[in-house]
């Protein structure tokens, strides 16, 4: 009579389990390469409109207002008359200017301030996590659409005012990060032999903090986007010849009914770049997190 040991059973399970896992993490590898491109076009799309869009962006076709998708015009022109494959490719540059910025400022200013509460600790810290839950306490797109509506309608603006509302979020997370690594032995360690504290934090502690910060920077584009594009939904964004693709939304509102594809498109692109960029985040969180790789 044979008996399973703990050992074998475990092994048995773990075969039976590894075909499986492996099947998802193919199916999910080839998620992220397909979101990975779709992220590369539309950053292609930001850098060269002028390369890959079939017309000028001021280009009017006065004869063919709200034409429906042909093979002239892919995605059909607005009331304008202008191409709207073409707006929603120009439309990509200052769209995601805003997407981007918007996190380097937010997360530049956020992680200083969680960076410094969380290693000074003491009545630093105090001082610091109180006022930034008094930012939290109010919603992040309230938050913004008031600073928006403060500093009035432009793109630097509109960025300064998505970034200053993503700042308390980034600061909680670096600060407990920060806070979490100073408490590990070698660093209790180096600050008790007297070491340099810049050089402490720079030797040890930011290499711990970088995972996350990537992980944040990637989800936040998409966010501030969204948030981006509903402020200028709203009057509140770009003010240019060339809209932004919530700008296009606003334009293509009072048409839906008559002209469906002045609205679909834009909201497309917005639909893709945040979902494709929120994979490359959860894919990039679950590489970067051992404890999320089990």
């Amino acid at each position: 009579m044979r008996v399973l040991t703990s050992e074998k059973i475990q092994m048995n399970a773990s075969e039976n389990i590894h075909p499986k896992r492996k099947r998802r993490r193919a199916l999910s590898d080839v998620g992220v390469w397909v979101a990975s491109v779709i992220v590369f076009i539309f950053i292609l799309c930001a850098l060269l409109p002028g390369w890959i869009a079939p017309y000028g962006p001021t280009e009017l076709f006065q004869d063919r207002t709200l034409q429906s998708p042909s093979l002239s015009h892919w995605m059909g022109t607005d009331h304008y008359g202008r191409d709207v494959l073409t707006m929603v490719i120009h439309g990509a540059r200052d769209s995601l200017v805003i997407g981007f910025a918007a996190v380097a400022i937010g997360l530049f200013a956020g992680g200083l301030v969680g960076a410094i509460a969380g290693y000074a600790g003491g009545v630093i810290e105090g001082v610091l996590m109180r006022l930034i839950d008094i930012l939290m306490a109010i919603p992040g797109v309230l938050l913004a659409l008031v600073i928006a509506l403060a500093l009035g309608p432009s793109l630097q603006n509109l960025i300064l005012a998505i970034a200053i509302a993503a700042i308390p979020g980034y600061a909680r997370v670096i600060r407990g990060q920060v806070k979490s690594t100073k408490q590990r032995p070698y660093i209790t360690a180096s600050r008790a032999i007297g070491l340099n504290p810049i050089r402490t934090f720079k030797r040890h502690i930011m290499p711990n903090v970088y995972a996350p910060i990537l992980v944040m920077a990637t989800v936040g584009v998409g966010s501030s986007l969204l948030v981006g594009a509903g402020l200028s939904f709203l009057g509140l964004g770009v003010i240019k010849e060339i809209p932004d693709w919530g700008t296009l939304l606003s334009q293509g509102r009072n048409y839906l009914t008559v002209a469906w594809w002045t609205v679909t498109f834009p909201g497309l692109a917005i639909t893709l770049f945040v979902l494709s960029i929120n994979i490359v985040g959860d894919y990039l969180r679950d590489r970067l997190d051992p404890r999320r790789s089990i």
